[in-house]
């Protein structure tokens, strides 16, 4: 997942649209008496003076966030208010690029606070969350509900026909008028007002709802009171759970943590039945069985709330309003996508099935396959048909090892990249790791932060930040990171990964390359600043070199003998890839059709019952989705309600669709070579959103998207 900072034009998660214009914004602002733009102080107030602006989190307290963000909001809209009252005729310099530079301060804090409150938080940090997110609604509102500005944008939009610009000028033009608009400036006073209202309560539900979950995924960690009820897992594992059991106050016993999807990965390797089903419905129930984490009455409301500003846009849904940039551009278009792949889907579950029904069976059980069981008998049947053993596989797969050796490595190969591990850039956790990324004529390019290891405190999930975006406008090069969710070591044990984490640290290191390779003059177009349904794409595409031979032979060794991983193993692993995919697959269609369900409602048809909902509209998938649950239930869904993916989480079958697709090319052209980095790095990696999405993917295929690659790949298809 790619997360992004939205403070500035592309700025917030929470959008609007249009109906008509206020009288009061058809003439610019005549010249009056401007109070001074604020000057900031703390830490925040300038940039940094590490290398590339790195924040210094040697120097940062948690108390420096809050009045940071709240003088960096104050600064902002005084220099908008600066930009909005010019007596000067607009201009694309004196309106859109003068609002390409405001807000550095709070860009800065914002970029800051948002990865450590995502990554390491705790109640100081959850606290100025909630106290900020209103505010930062606020600010938006002020900026694109203001008729002043928006007619110097209009003015400068209605001129562009007769203005030299260069392509990324017309397309940051662009994307300003049509974003003021989708964001309410052509509503009238008492429209804008209700919209305002509308926002500022959204950015606390949606606040509060990421913050419930993540202590709600804490709190439901399963206790387990004998070391036999954990029968299948590794030393490793047992000792962490037994760790986790002692911090929560329960020595003796153990702890199973949960992590942020609906199937659980110890699952697999659980020989308690009964253990795998509490773990199972722990997983289910986290946060919609009542009591203090209970998320279903913030669904609810946030639901209700979309759909009355859709309607107060004049949308016939939040789901149209919302896709407007897409590159599906419609719910139809999504849904339909995502309704092709179901016979087949549909068809494969039940062979599946069957499969593991036969295999319980073989093991002398009169019971058939529950949705607790699916894992581990998928994995008896995947060890035994394809000779796979997942707990021999991680022995090749140390992190750091797979970080430098691999995915640092595929990266020299296909765009001549190097890295350089550095100890003098702080960070926000001891797990992390810091390098210098140096670009094939070898000039530095920015920073790279690498925080891999799950913790209680941390949200769920994969995603790649910024620190500071690359901008030629203001001299920034850019700092990224990633971070991810891989089961920690015991203490003195190895670091191992599964090749689902491999695989994920491949993805998440492609939404790095993707900032990495920006190379814009403005922020708001650089690097990942793109649709939900493209940014996923540069990200997914990198998987692919996860298994070419010559970056996998030189980074899966033992962590113990340094051996090569064996051919047979990674024959098997190829071999398996297409086993198990009706659950694979249909959990992801399945949670992406009820996304589509939710915020395709009309304010009064919000469900009293959250669940109830969930359930008619998981029946009409044509899916079996009482044995293969989505991969997020609603009330643990944080894609959807908080994290900025509403209507679009389709966005990641799409985008498989594209690196699958794009990949052919790849395949057909010499693979892996240099030449081939160039063309991507050319085509679309280094293009941000200078470009239409769908022009830099002509531009690197030669082809519109199909999808046939992607349902070959899934063994969907022969």
């Amino acid at each position: 997942m790619s997360v992004r900072l939205l403070a500035g034009v592309a700025a917030a998660a929470l959008l609007s649209a249009c109906t008509t214009m206020s009288d009061s914004a058809a003439a610019p602002a005549t010249a009056q008496a401007l109070p001074p733009i604020p000057v900031g102080t703390g830490i925040f107030a300038a940039p940094s003076t590490l290398p590339f602006g790195a924040p210094d989190f040697s120097r940062i307290q948690d108390s420096d966030y809050q009045p940071a963000i709240e003088q960096g909001i104050a600064i902002k809209l005084a220099e908008i208010e600066h930009i909005a009252r010019n007596p000067e005729a607009p201009t694309f310099q004196n309106t859109i690029v003068a609002m390409e530079r405001t807000g550095q301060m709070l860009n800065r804090a914002a970029a800051a606070f948002y990865q450590v409150q995502g990554a390491n938080t705790n109640d100081t940090l959850d606290a100025i969350d909630s106290a900020v997110a209103p505010q930062l609604a606020a600010m938006n509102d002020a900026i694109y509900l203001n008729d002043a500005l928006f007619a110097r944008v209009k003015a400068v939009y209605d001129n562009r026909a007769a203005m030299s610009m260069t392509a990324e000028d017309a397309m940051l033009l662009d994307i300003y008028y049509q974003e003021f608009v989708h964001r309410g400036a052509l509503l009238d006073a008492d429209a804008k007002a209700d919209l305002r209202q509308i926002n500022t309560r959204l950015s606390s539900l949606e606040s509060e709802f990421g913050q419930k979950l993540t202590q709600g995924t804490a709190a439901a960690a399963v206790l387990v009171e004998t070391r036999a009820e954990l029968a299948g897992l590794t030393e490793g594992q047992i000792e962490a759970a037994a760790r986790l059991a002692t911090e929560r106050g329960h020595p003796g016993k153990f702890m199973l943590a949960l992590i942020n999807t609906t199937q659980q990965p110890l699952l697999a390797a659980l020989e308690n039945r009964e253990t795998r089903r509490r773990l199972y419905e722990a997983s289910i129930n986290r946060t919609s069985s009542g009591g203090e984490y209970d998320t279903t009455g913030i669904v609810r409301e946030v639901m209700e709330l979309r759909a009355r500003k859709a309607q107060l846009m004049g949308a016939p849904d939040y789901a149209t309003w919302q896709m407007y940039d897409r590159m599906a551009a419609t719910p139809a278009r999504a849904e339909q996508f995502l309704r092709d792949m179901v016979p087949a889907i549909a068809a494969t579950q039940a062979r599946e099935a069957e499969v593991l029904n036969e295999r319980i069976r073989a093991d002398g059980h009169n019971f058939t396959v529950q949705p607790w069981d699916w894992a581990f008998y998928a994995e008896k049947v995947r060890a035994e048909r394809y000779n796979l053993d997942e707990s021999r596989i991680r022995q090749y797969f140390e992190v750091t090892n797979v970080l430098e050796n691999g995915v640092f490595y595929m990266a020299e190969q296909l765009y001549g990249m190097t890295f350089r591990k550095r100890t003098d850039i702080p960070v926000y956790h001891p797990d992390m790791t810091v390098y210098t990324v140096i670009d094939k004529d070898g000039t530095e390019m920015g920073l790279f932060y690498f925080d891999p290891f799950a913790r209680g405190n941390k949200n769920g999930g994969a995603w790649m930040n910024n620190f500071v975006e690359q901008s030629y406008l203001l001299g920034n090069k850019p700092v990224v990171s990633n971070t991810l969710n891989i089961a920690p070591p015991a203490p003195g044990e190895p670091a191992l990964a599964s090749f689902d984490d491999v695989t994920t640290m491949f993805h998440e290191f492609g939404h790095a390359l993707h900032g990495l390779f920006a190379s814009q003059q403005y922020p708001s177009i650089s690097g990942t600043n793109t649709a939900r349904d493209w940014v996923e794409f540069p990200s997914q595409f990198h998987e692919n070199f996860a298994t070419i031979p010559a970056v996998l032979n030189n980074y899966a060794k033992h962590y113990q003998t340094g051996e090569t991983i064996p051919a047979e193993l990674i024959e098997a692993i190829e071999r398996a890839s297409k086993f198990d995919q009706g659950y694979a697959f249909g959990e992801l269609i399945s949670a992406s059709l009820v996304d589509l369900d939710w915020h395709r409602l009309q304010p009064g048809q919000i469900p009293a019952d959250v669940v109830a909902f969930e359930n008619a509209s998981l029946a009409r998938t044509g899916l079996n989705t009482a044995l293969v649950p989505p991969r997020y239930r609603t009330p643990y869904f944080r894609h959807i309600v908080s994290n900025g993916y509403s209507s679009g989480y389709h966005a990641y079958q799409w985008t498989e669709m594209l690196h699958h697709d794009a990949y052919t090319y790849v395949e057909a052209n010499g693979g892996m070579t240099r030449a081939m980095g160039d063309r991507i790095r050319a085509t679309f990696l280094g293009q941000g959103h200078s470009k239409s999405y769908e022009q830099m993917y002509r531009d690197f295929t030669g082809h519109d998207p199909r999808a046939e690659p992607m349902l070959r790949a899934r063994g969907l298809m022969d």
